[in-house]
């Protein structure tokens, strides 16, 4: 896609065509690779109930080294479209060096640390005795080997704000159909067992990073990346970390969720643990669809706010949400209905595992009809400069609303409130969402009243 096709679609395009070009790409590419991190699951979940038990708690910790991808990434990405709205490509080329090389180096560094002291890490979110073996032959290279992915979600990120949806596409799905195809051959013809879900996963990512070389090196990108242009003004950081800093506490925040349940659920054995497993990865799988189209809203949205375009801003909120909310509702019908004979595909015959899991999933399969919802207004906050208030919705879901939850209901409703603690917290943010939706138009038609009083004769 040139150039000026790019800024057509950023900025003229019919909002659903927009969205279509630029959210569809990054979608399909954002559900290959949750599928990928489920066949992941499926496989190591015919080695046993203590390495699916492994993979489980080394979840949370690749979450937060992801994180700092996030961090710099989708930082640079919501200030990138701003700029390209305004037609400051001069900044824009020094935003996107900075975001680049700050978070490879800062990945690097906690990857060290997170070698360093892994075990105590893996014990403190949720690995048991019996686990902790698999856990760590696991985790020692899909840690170190994450810096890959460290630089492919800061990619992501910045390609997608400029609209390169299929290129983003294509790196997804180039790693995602090797691991797919390489976790078998380790895990079992290799008889590598769990360390080889880790080597079969360490080699997608190297290859999803070629295909982002490729693309900055056939110079396709709207930036330029390079050292010398790198730049850590007050001006560009405080941009980049007023939005990195909120997506980076939401993936720590949900890290910290998934590590307290894990530590919730192993009170109740080994196969309560492993069934949160299958459920975390399923559940993600939906929300990574529902983030990748909404990698299609974040660009147009933050273009047209930049560009003062109010109406098109409107309409592709009201269209977003009503996309989103669409398939959230479809997703989550299935696994309420299918929750069962879902389940039964990640053990070996492990009953209670599946009782656990089907449970889980039904529940939160009802409470993610509301997640596409909140999640346009968290992208919206964020793309709009609204650090504060992006950070409060984004902190809600996993943080303000699930830990008090998750503390309190297991002590008087047994594993059930393990279960449910997600669901409820997700209710309960839906209905802040409301308040803080309801002021965020206000404001857009006082803003928009003013412009057109300062455009009148």
């Amino acid at each position: 896609m040139n150039g000026s096709k790019k800024m057509e679609l950023l900025g003229s395009a019919p909002i659903p065509k927009a969205l279509m070009a630029l959210g569809i790409p990054t979608m399909v590419g954002m559900l290959i690779n949750a599928l990928y991190n489920l066949v992941d699951t499926y496989f190591v979940g015919g080695l046993g109930t203590d390495q699916m038990g492994a993979v489980t708690v080394a979840f949370p910790l690749g979450q937060i080294v992801v994180g700092l991808g996030l961090l710099f990434g989708n930082g640079a990405a919501a200030y990138l479209s701003r700029l390209l709205g305004r037609g400051d490509k001069n900044t824009a080329n020094k935003v996107a060096s900075t975001a680049v090389y700050s978070s490879v180096t800062i990945g690097a560094i906690v990857i060290l640390i997170s070698v360093i002291f892994l075990q105590q890490i893996l014990k403190q979110i949720g690995a048991i005795d019996s686990v902790m073996p698999y856990a760590l032959a696991y985790t020692r290279i899909y840690i170190v080997f994450s810096i890959f992915n460290v630089f492919n979600v800061t990619m992501n990120n910045i390609v997608s704000s400029e609209g390169a949806a299929k290129t983003a596409m294509c790196a997804l799905m180039a790693g995602a159909v090797l691991n797919v195809a390489l976790d078998p051959i380790f895990i079992y013809a290799l008889n590598f067992g769990v360390a080889g879900a880790a080597i079969a996963t360490a080699i997608s990512q190297i290859i999803s990073t070629l295909v982002y070389l490729f693309y900055i090196l056939r110079k396709s990108s709207a930036f330029t990346f390079s050292i010398k242009e790198c730049c850590f003004s007050k001006a560009i950081m405080s941009e980049i970390l007023k939005i990195g800093i909120p997506t980076l506490l939401f993936q720590v925040l949900t890290s910290l969720s998934i590590g307290m349940i894990n530590n919730a659920a192993k009170e109740y054995g080994g196969s309560a643990l492993a069934a949160m497993g299958p459920v975390t990865k399923i559940m993600s799988m939906g929300t990574l669809i529902v983030f990748g189209f909404l990698k299609g809203f974040q660009p147009i949205a933050g273009f047209s706010y930049g560009a003062r375009k109010f109406d098109r801003l409107r309409e592709a909120i009201k269209t977003s949400i009503l996309w989103s909310t669409g398939f959230c509702l479809l997703f989550g019908l299935i696994a309420i209905v299918f929750s069962t004979p879902i389940l039964s595909m990640f053990t070996k015959g492990d009953a209670e595992m599946v009782q656990v899991g089907s449970t889980a999933l039904r529940a939160n399969g009802f409470s993610f009809i509301l997640f596409g919802f909140y999640t346009v207004y968290s992208f919206l906050f964020l793309v709009m400069g609204k650090a504060a208030e992006g950070c409060i919705l984004g902190a809600c879901r996993q943080g303000i609303c699930f830990v008090p939850v998750i503390l309190i209901l297991p002590t008087v409703w047994g594993l059930n409130g393990v279960l449910y603690a997600q669901p409820i917290a997700d209710a309960i943010s839906a209905i802040v969402t409301v308040f803080m939706a309801t002021r965020l138009h206000r404001e857009l038609k006082t803003a928009e009243a003013k412009l057109a009083s300062q455009q009148k004769p």
